[in-house]
């Protein structure tokens, strides 16, 4: 618990619970922070929940949120991200990434995400969004096409997208403001490893600590003192994941 806490810097107590879980660890937070405190380490910075907390908690299992991410490389060029996440699963996707993020080119993202979900579409019911003017008729069309209806969010109420604002922060937090982006292609790697890692390996307090494409919990360990935890560098080191040698 103390080298995953001195190895993440900017990992919480809740954070730290979450990875011991997905470890086969069954351990209360409050014991992970009692463990950290006593040993001098400070839990990470609280953050504020979301708004819109009873609408989204009864739509959860329908809704699909989205946003744009912007990202500043070292030439000083501005880049632009489209993404989109499941309020049900928390499951993200980075539609594309592009220095000059037209509306035309907001509908081929749009479209691209609707056929790479295929069946999946069909659960949900509503889409998020704000008044952003790549946001066109023909933007809608894509999703109303599915029987999903448009929600825009009021202007300059970045709160009422809450999760998707959340994951863009989580983004900047863990990856963007770590790392110098050389370009398009490079913002794009990162992005889709980041991607990789936030759905298949990063605990979700959401989610009872469980990534979004895992649906069970690991058995638990029998003799973890007996079994070598690896440590996996992802993107040069900015990011750890942890599992047990084979």
């Amino acid at each position: 618990m103390l080298r995953l806490a001195r190895e993440n810097s900017r990992w919480g107590h809740r954070r730290i619970q979450g990875e011991l879980a997905r470890l086969g660890h069954s351990i209360a937070a409050s014991t992970v922070w009692q463990i950290l405190h006593t040993a001098g380490i400070d839990p990470a910075r609280r953050r504020g929940g979301p708004t819109w907390r009873e609408f989204l908690s009864a739509q959860a299992t329908s809704v699909i949120a989205c946003d744009f991410l912007h990202i500043d490389t070292i030439s000083l060029q501005r880049l632009y991200a489209l993404i989109f996440l499941e309020h049900r699963t928390r499951r993200l996707y980075v539609a594309g990434v592009t220095a000059h993020p037209t509306a035309a080119w907001a509908i081929q993202q749009a479209r691209n995400l609707a056929t790479g979900l295929g069946m999946r579409m069909d659960s949900l019911f509503l889409l998020i969004r704000d008044r952003d003017s790549k946001y066109t008729d023909a933007f809608d069309a894509v999703f109303q096409a599915e029987d999903i209806e448009i929600i825009k969010t009021p202007t300059r109420a970045p709160k009422a997208n809450a999760h998707c604002e959340r994951v863009i922060g989580t983004l900047r937090r863990e990856v963007l403001d770590h790392m110098l982006i050389f370009g398009e292609g490079h913002a794009r790697h990162v992005l889709a490893v980041y991607q990789r890692h936030y759905n298949a390996h990063r605990s979700h307090r959401a989610r009872c600590q469980l990534p979004p494409q895992v649906h069970g919990r690991p058995p638990p360990v029998l003799k973890p003192a007996s079994r070598k935890v690896l440590r996996t560098r992802v993107l040069g080191g900015v990011i750890n994941e942890y599992r047990y040698a084979s």
